[in-house]
């Protein structure tokens, strides 16, 4: 096993860390939450990723985006992402996609990985991934931000997920509170490291995970709840 793995035993088994640099996993949304998860998600192991974003970067993405700097205003994040983890583990394989999730697109992005983290930014977004997640068989760990608060949860294939969340599916296009509350970088850390604590539990099939409860954080008034949601 690779040296560069050392600090991740006695934590994690060589059976498991195997098993890590056997997943795949897709990543939905480069930008606070996932830049930040697919850094980590890169350092600790997995093995296959698939990086999905259409958007570039802006001057306002500075203040949280790990993936940012001002030399890459107006460059994309897709290719950011993909250029920071080959400096970090350049036996990575990795399907860049640089386009925004779209129910049209979710055959490609979606095919045979075992896991999809949700970095989006937009409720109805989310509704469609868990539909399209569910047609694969595929469990999602979700992450939302907003201020200095933020929220994780993860749904499996038939679980109701969202709807517990948000309710039922409206049919006018949602924004998550991100658009008009902005966010700060430590929220998005915060958030991202407890999906990607999520994901390796799911992948390695461990306890404890958020199914069918909403982890709730506000890191400025240190509040953090966990809601049971059946």
């Amino acid at each position: 096993m690779d040296n560069r793995y050392l600090r991740n035993f006695n934590i994690l088994s060589n059976k498991e860390q195997k098993i890590l640099n056997n997943s795949k996993v897709c990543i939905i949304g480069l930008g606070g939450l996932g830049g930040n998860i697919a850094e980590m998600l890169a350092r600790i192991g997995i093995g296959n990723l698939v990086l999905v974003d259409g958007d570039i970067f802006e001057t306002s993405n500075l203040n949280r985006q790990i993936l940012c700097t001002e030399k890459l205003i107006g460059t994309s994040k897709s290719q950011a992402c993909y250029n920071r983890i080959k400096k970090i583990n350049s036996s990575i394989k990795i399907k860049k996609i640089n386009e925004f999730f779209t129910k049209k697109n979710a055959d490609l992005l979606l095919k045979d990985v075992n896991l999809v983290v949700d970095a989006l930014d937009s409720i109805d977004d989310r509704f469609i991934l868990q539909t399209q997640a569910e047609k694969f068989k595929i469990p999602i760990v979700s992450g939302a931000i907003a201020g200095t608060s933020g929220q994780v949860i993860t749904i499996f294939p038939k679980d109701k997920g969202f709807n517990l969340v948000y309710g039922e599916r409206k049919t006018k296009k949602i924004q998550g509170a991100e658009k008009h509350m902005g966010n700060l970088c430590f929220t998005a850390c915060f958030i991202a490291s407890i999906q990607v604590s999520e994901t390796i539990k799911v992948l390695l099939n461990k306890k404890n995970i958020l199914r069918n409860k909403l982890l709730i954080a506000d890191l400025m008034t240190n509040f953090f709840e966990i809601v049971n949601l059946k």
